[in-house]
Parts: structure tokens; C-alpha cells; sequence
């Protein structure tokens, strides 16, 4: 047996074993099995099945490391969720790295750490001065057709960031008619123009704080609750619940129960439940803002 066949045939085995209920694999990290224990509560929570699972690999890199081989690969994985009566599909895009010996997956880790933003966390100028600026209506339908058209992809008309969550999701608004404003300044206002960014448009810790402060353009009304919320609108993450935000994702449909199902960069997501209880990032700690994106 060849390396591929190695590594197809795990990938294949990997996969299907989403359908049951999660079983230890030694080959995995501690952190991707936990977070996949929690996955299967949450769906059973949620009265909530994979009925179908699919996979799809493209090898990205291949390096010998003395008597192992190392193959960097990106995997698309599709489930068919059946929630009482109604399916959905969820879909994720991500980056891993397996380590073969002696036609043997010994190791197989993600290359994409979530909620590991870390930035100096700029911040952003008060919201005192309104300027006059031209009513808008915030197309929710136009937002989520971006986020479904750009989950799994780049928009080659902004930057790709090592942490795109947060420039996907401002792409996502931008579409859906929210103005820009406050361009050059870096720490005032959300815009993006000619390869240059407000600090708001792509830290999450900053829009997170943008969203609750701004009185004009893009405004985010805070809800209590995830059901509260429709599609189009904006959860933001804490996992750490230390005040620094590390993450964002649009609502782009709810489920059975009226929960949010989001997408989202970095690690790719498509339809993803919203509380992220199957993140490696994820921590007891977590906290959550929930926000309504109103007209301007």
C-alpha cells in the first residue's frame, strides 16, 4: 500500500465515522477529540443527525522527514443533517497535516487554530461626531447570498488575511448595503479601500466593539439570545471569556429549533451551528453578543 492509498483511506474511514456517535482516535489531538465529543451531545441535544457524509481531498504538499512522509492536504466535508423532519447541509473547508510511517497515519492535526486572533487589539476612536450621511436599508437576502457564494473561497477584490474571519464577515455586510465611512483614518470608522482597512473591518475584537457603538452606516442593535437573531445578523465570540473577542460569523439560516446555523472564515464553515461547542477554541468560559443589524 502507497502513502495515497494510506491516506485515502483514512480520510474516508475519518469521515464516516461522523455518522455515529464519536469513538477515541490516538491519531487525532486531545483537543479535536474533545471538541468532536461535544459535537455528537450537541447534535443529540438538538435531536439532530448525520445521515450522509462525503469527502472530498486535495493534496497540497508532500515532504519526506526522514522515514515519514508529511502531506499537507485540504478536505471539504459535506453532511446531510436530519433535525426531526427538516435537513439541512453543513459544510466545512480545512487545512490539515498527516504524518505517515510504514504505510500508517500515525498523526493527522488541523493547520487551522480557531479563536487564535491575537492582535494588539487597536482600539477605536468614539463614536461622538455624526455626519450626515444617506439613509440605507440593509439587504439581509444580498449578505447571505455573499456568504454562501464566498464561505469556501477568496474574493480576489479584497485581501486574504491569515485570520479572515472577520474581513469575510465585513465583506458579508458591505454586501448587503451597509455603507462605509471614516476613511483614512485606521481607528475611526469600518471601510475598506485601495488594499487599506479600518481596524474595525478586520480585527474581530474591534468590530465586535464597533457594532455596539456606532450611532451611523453599520449599527448592530444587541440582542439577549441566538434565536433572537434572523439571517444576516452577527455573532461575535469570546471563547476564553477574557474580554478579548476572537471571532465572527453571519447567521445565514436557523434550524428546526429557530437556532442560528452560520458561516464563517479561517476555518471554513458553511451552516455551522452557532455555538461553537465543536471548536477546539471552544472553553466553558465562552461568551457570546448577539447582533441584530439594523437600517442606517
Amino acid at each position: 500500500m502507497d502513502w495515497l492509498t494510506t491516506l485515502q483511506n483514512y480520510i474516508e474511514e475519518h469521515n464516516a465515522s461522523y455518522t455515529m456517535d464519536y469513538m477515541k482516535d490516538e491519531r487525532i489531538s486531545t483537543l479535536e477529540g474533545e471538541a468532536l465529543v461535544r459535537r455528537a451531545k450537541s447534535m443529540k441535544e438538538r435531536n439532530a443527525v448525520i445521515v450522509n457524509a462525503q469527502v472530498k481531498a486535495k493534496i497540497i504538499e508532500r515532504t519526506q522527514q526522514g522515514d515519514r512522509e508529511e502531506v499537507v492536504y485540504l478536505v471539504l466535508r459535506s453532511y446531510l443533517i436530519k433535525q426531526t423532519v427538516k435537513f439541512y447541509i453543513e459544510e466545512c473547508l480545512e487545512k490539515r497535516k498527516a504524518t505517515i510511517k510504514d504505510d500508517e497515519i500515525i498523526r493527522d492535526e488541523s493547520l487551522i487554530e480557531e479563536g487564535m486572533e491575537r492582535s494588539d487589539l487597536p482600539t477605536i476612536e468614539r463614536d461622538e461626531e455624526i455626519v450626515p450621511m444617506p439613509r440605507y436599508r440593509y439587504n439581509r437576502l444580498e449578505a447571505v447570498r455573499y456568504a454562501e457564494r464566498w464561505w469556501n473561497s477568496h474574493n480576489t477584490a479584497y485581501k486574504l488575511f491569515e485570520n479572515d474571519c472577520t474581513n469575510f464577515i465585513s465583506q458579508c455586510l458591505h454586501a448587503g448595503g451597509a455603507p462605509m465611512r471614516g476613511y483614512p483614518n485606521r481607528s475611526k470608522g469600518w471601510w475598506y479601500r485601495s488594499n487599506n482597512w479600518s481596524f474595525s473591518w478586520a480585527v474581530a475584537n474591534t468590530l465586535r466593539w464597533y457594532l455596539s457603538g456606532s450611532k451611523q452606516g453599520l449599527r448592530g442593535q444587541e440582542v439577549r439570545s441566538a434565536e433572537q437573531l434572523i439571517p444576516g445578523d452577527v455573532i461575535c465570540y469570546d471563547f476564553d471569556g477574557d474580554g478579548r473577542w476572537q471571532h465572527n460569523t453571519i447567521v445565514v439560516a436557523k434550524d428546526e429549533m429557530g437556532m442560528p446555523l452560520v458561516n464563517a472564515h479561517t476555518h471554513n464553515s458553511r451552516m455551522r451551528y452557532w455555538d461553537y461547542t465543536d471548536s477546539t477554541a471552544y472553553t466553558p468560559k465562552i461568551k457570546y453578543k448577539f447582533f441584530h443589524i439594523v437600517d442606517g
